[in-house]
């Protein structure tokens, strides 16, 4: 018997804050900077959804650990400047939330300090206030399902019981590893066909997604 919804897990960068499309800007910037070439289709494939580690990682392998150091500290830098540049919700999210009426989390790749400043600064920050897990605490991030199994932890929640609501394709896998309900928002930069899967309701525009939890 599927287990009523009692929590929705929000992953943060692409589904609550329209940031991804400034991350894949500036690395690809940086790529052409330090000497890793990489289109924009290129960076979605390897680093969106992923956390900072597993980024500095692939980018350790090939260009040094050395390198893979200051590519990471000059993306937080030009991020952080491009965020406070214009960063917005993502379009119809604030709608959405204040049409749920379950309890709610956030479980993202990035880190807590990240998320204090996108969230923050694009006025989201005080709705999870004290609910809000990053990638930093678990072992493995996504798409492995420590993440997701530890916010329902965290929340209280049978992992049965949890849908997840996540834009990058290790996001939907790491929901679908963990046991929970995926709900891929496919308005961002992942193609609805790399979020298509076994227990993944696929949507594109978030204003949608009050209406699939309820029906879930």
């Amino acid at each position: 018997m599927i287990k009523p919804i009692e929590l929705v897990i929000f992953d943060c960068d692409g589904v609550l804050v329209d940031s991804e499309r400034i991350a894949v800007r500036v690395q690809v910037a940086l790529g052409a900077e330090l000497g890793w070439p990489l289109t924009e289709q290129e960076i979605i494939d390897r680093f969106i959804g992923r956390s900072g580690t597993s980024i500095r990682e692939q980018v350790g392998a090939r260009l040094g650990d050395v390198t893979a150091a200051l590519w990471w500290e000059r993306f937080e830098q030009l991020h952080r400047e491009a965020v406070d540049a214009g960063l917005a919700p993502v379009e119809g999210l604030p709608e959405a939330l204040d049409a749920i009426t379950l309890p709610t989390c956030v479980a993202s790749s990035g880190s807590h300090e990240k998320m204090r400043h996108t969230l923050g600064h694009t006025g989201l920050y005080a709705r999870f206030a004290g609910r809000i897990h990053s990638a930093a605490e678990v072992r493995r991030g996504k798409p492995a399902p420590d993440l997701f199994l530890h916010a329902a932890r965290q929340m209280g929640v049978d992992p049965a019981a949890c849908a997840v609501v996540e834009d990058s394709l290790p996001g939907v896998q790491a929901a679908r590893a963990a046991g929970m309900r995926a709900f891929g928002y496919a308005g961002g930069l992942t193609p609805a066909e790399r979020l298509e899967g076994a227990g993944t309701v696929v949507f594109r525009d978030m204003r949608e997604l009050p209406a699939l939890l309820a029906a879930a």
